[in-house]
C-alpha cells in the first residue's frame, strides 16, 4: 500500500488532527509518517489543554532525517492539516518541493484547516494567508469546509451551485468541500474537478464532535489512492464511514474510532 507522510496537529487524549488521521489512514493499510505541527493534551475547545507547537526548524530536521534514511523514497502522498503559523506553512510546502522532486507521481491532500462557522478565521491571519497564497497551488486535493472554501476564493457558498463555482475559482485538479448546505436538513460533501461533479448528502447535526475533517480528509486519500478507486467511489465510502463514526460516537463529546471498520 502507499506510504503518506502527513503535517498536522496532534493530541494525547482525543481524536483529532493526527490523532484521527493517522488511524484512518492505517485502517486501510497505508503507511503513515505523522509529523506533529503542534503537541497538546487535548483539543484546545476542552479546557485545560497544555502542549505546545513544534518548532519548525525542528520539523525541517526531521524531514531531512527521514530523506537521509530513505523514508521518503517512495513516498506516495502528503497530507497537509493544521498548520499554525506562516513558517510551518513554508515548510509543508518545501517538504511537498522536496517529496515531488523524488516522486513526479506524489499526491498532495491539503486540509485548509483554517476556520469554520460560526467562529470565522481561528488560526493566525498571516498562516492563513501562506495557505491560500502558497500551500494551495502544490496541491492536487483540496478538502474545505463551506467558510473556508468561501475564504479561500472570495466568493460566496451558500448551496452546492455557488460551491461548485468557487471550488473551480481556484483551479485546483479536486476539491472536496464539505458542509455545504443543500437544504435545511441536509448538508452535502462535493467532489468537485474542472469537469465532472460528485455529491453526497448527509442529514444536519445538531452537534458533531471535532475531528470529522480531518477523519474525512484521511478516509479520503486513503480510499483514493487504492488502484482502482474512482473519485465517486472514494467520496461516496468516505462520507458513509464518517457518518457511521458520528452514529457510534452518538452521545460523546469525541470521536469513536475504536470501532470495527467497514
Amino acid at each position: 500500500m502507499a506510504r503518506i507522510l502527513a503535517l498536522s496537529s496532534q493530541v494525547v487524549s482525543g481524536y483529532v488532527g493526527l490523532s484521527a488521521i493517522v488511524p484512518g489512514l492505517q485502517r486501510l493499510g497505508h503507511e503513515v509518517l505523522p509529523i506533529p505541527t503542534i503537541l497538546l493534551s487535548n483539543h484546545p475547545g476542552q479546557q485545560p489543554a497544555k502542549g505546545s507547537r513544534i518548532e519548525p526548524a525542528v520539523l525541517e530536521e526531521i524531514i531531512a532525517a527521514l530523506e537521509t534514511n530513505g523514508r521518503l523514497t517512495p513516498l506516495d502522498a502528503i497530507l497537509t492539516g493544521y498548520l499554525p503559523t506562516a513558517a510551518h506553512v513554508a515548510v509543508a510546502v518545501a517538504a511537498v518541493t522536496r517529496c515531488r522532486h523524488l516522486n513526479k507521481k506524489l499526491v498532495v491532500l491539503c486540509d485548509p484547516v483554517i476556520g469554520d462557522d460560526p467562529k470565522g478565521v481561528y488560526i493566525d491571519q498571516a498562516a492563513a494567508v501562506a495557505i491560500r497564497d502558497h500551500l494551495l497551488n502544490s496541491a492536487d486535493i483540496l478538502t474545505p469546509n463551506r467558510f473556508e472554501l468561501s475564504w479561500l476564493s472570495g466568493l460566496p457558498v451558500t448551496d452546492a451551485a455557488t460551491a461548485i463555482v468557487a471550488a473551480r475559482s481556484l483551479n485546483r485538479p479536486l476539491i472536496i468541500a464539505t458542509s455545504i448546505p443543500i437544504s435545511g436538513e441536509q448538508l452535502a460533501t462535493l467532489a468537485v474537478t474542472p469537469d465532472t461533479v460528485a455529491i453526497a448528502s448527509v442529514s444536519r447535526r445538531t452537534f458533531a464532535p471535532n475531528g470529522t475533517g480531518d477523519l474525512l480528509a484521511a478516509l479520503f486519500l486513503a480510499r483514493y489512492l487504492e488502484p482502482t478507486a474512482t473519485v465517486d467511489d472514494a467520496l461516496c465510502w468516505s462520507v458513509a464511514e464518517v457518518e457511521r463514526v458520528l452514529v457510534a460516537s452518538s452521545g460523546r463529546a469525541e470521536l469513536h474510532l475504536t470501532i470495527a471498520p467497514n
